[in-house]
């Protein structure tokens, strides 16, 4: 069976969420008989058959990019050429430029979109996009979303709840490097023995500000790793406020992310928008058994994170309620131990790598019967 991927962008280019899924899906497929490929846009250019990892790439020339949206005029050519000599077309929305794709192209094979996120920034132009995305998610055969959350809390996925199954992402603890002791010792002698831990892109969503404003209220050392559009203004902001014990690490390659984690006392994840629609950097805080701060924002976050159970869950955009919760697991270290071991019977039982391959093996197998 050949599934042919198509999103806006891959590694090596960026490092996002729907990226790790894609490159799980594709790796773990093997196992399954799964043959994966991925088409995506790149300003490096045009290029295809490049090997990543075990699985085959291509790309295609970005012209331009509007609205966060990258478009491409080869993609056209590149697209129906790859989805001609595939089984199944799977799609990761949202990506505009995707939906003109598959309806100018006339696919006529099996479809399966995840869909990752609703579309929260741009409301004006989601007037605009709003009658192509529902003739677009009408078009498909699967719609694949993460958790039952965002199911739930989802306008546009309530409109399609018949076609709506819900599997979540899930990670494999193999396609992780090992810790290395040498560099774990280097970072504890910076960091020191406990810190609470954020992952990600430095993104307007991620709730950046109000995790600063907990740290100037606590004190507590935290560490921050990640790049994005506002770092800057993040590292400034901390400077005026004199937060010594907040400490930008930067883009880390995942043998040294993967160490910080083995690390850090607990992982904080401050989300305060439903752009996050789940928060892999959760997964793995729970997958090397830590405790975990997120906030409900009715997304995946509080399908992973249980609140007083595998960790505690804040408001969104509050600074004392985030302030709170890691007060609560700093003064209680024998209780925050105890909810990072449940963290990880969670993650065991519901987001192993596996398992997500498994269900999307089952769905492709239904659309070929």
């Amino acid at each position: 069976m050949k599934v042919l991927h198509f999103f806006k962008t891959y590694y090596p280019d960026t490092m996002g969420g729907v990226e790790q899924v894609i490159f799980q899906l594709a790796e773990g497929g093997i196992q399954n008989g799964i043959e994966s490929e991925v088409l995506y846009l790149s300003p490096r250019g045009a290029m295809r058959n490049e090997k990543l990892a075990h699985h085959i790439t291509h790309r295609s020339f970005e012209n331009f990019q509007f609205a966060s949206t990258g478009f491409s005029i080869g993609a056209f050519k590149d697209f129906a050429e790859l989805a001609e000599q595939a089984d199944i077309i799977h799609y990761h929305f949202p990506w505009p430029f995707m939906d003109m794709v598959h309806f100018l192209t006339r696919v006529k094979k099996p479809t399966v979109v995840t869909y990752h996120s609703d579309i929260v920034k741009q409301k004006s132009l989601l007037k605009l996009y709003g009658p192509l995305l529902h003739a677009f998610l009408r078009s498909v055969d699967v719609i694949v979303a993460t958790s039952p959350n965002y199911v739930a809390s989802s306008d546009v996925l309530t409109k399609y709840k018949s076609k709506v199954k819900v599997i979540p992402i899930g990670i494999d603890r193999n396609t992780y490097p090992e810790v290395n002791a040498t560099t774990a010792d280097q970072w504890r002698e910076r960091l020191g023995e406990q810190f609470f831990l954020f992952v990600g892109a430095l993104r307007y969503y991620k709730g950046l500000d109000f995790l600063l404003e907990a740290a100037c209220q606590t004190k507590l050392p935290v560490v921050i790793v990640g790049k994005g559009p506002m770092e800057e203004n993040l590292k400034q902001r901390a400077k005026n406020s004199g937060l010594d014990n907040v400490f930008f690490v930067g883009a880390l390659p995942d043998s040294e992310k993967i160490v910080l984690m083995s690390l850090c006392f607990a992982l904080v994840f401050p989300s305060h928008l439903r752009s996050e629609a789940f928060g892999i950097s959760l997964l793995e805080g729970a997958m090397f058994g830590k405790p975990l701060i997120s906030c409900e924002i009715g997304t995946g976050t509080t399908y992973i994170n249980i609140d007083g159970e595998t960790g505690y869950v804040a408001a969104p955009g509050d600074g004392v309620s985030l302030a709170r919760a890691m007060m609560k697991l700093w003064d209680n270290p024998d209780k925050a131990v105890q909810m990072g071991e449940r963290a990880l019977s969670r993650f065991n039982d519901k987001f192993k790598g596996d398992d997500m391959v498994k269900s999307y093996s089952e769905v492709y197998k239904l659309l070929l019967t």
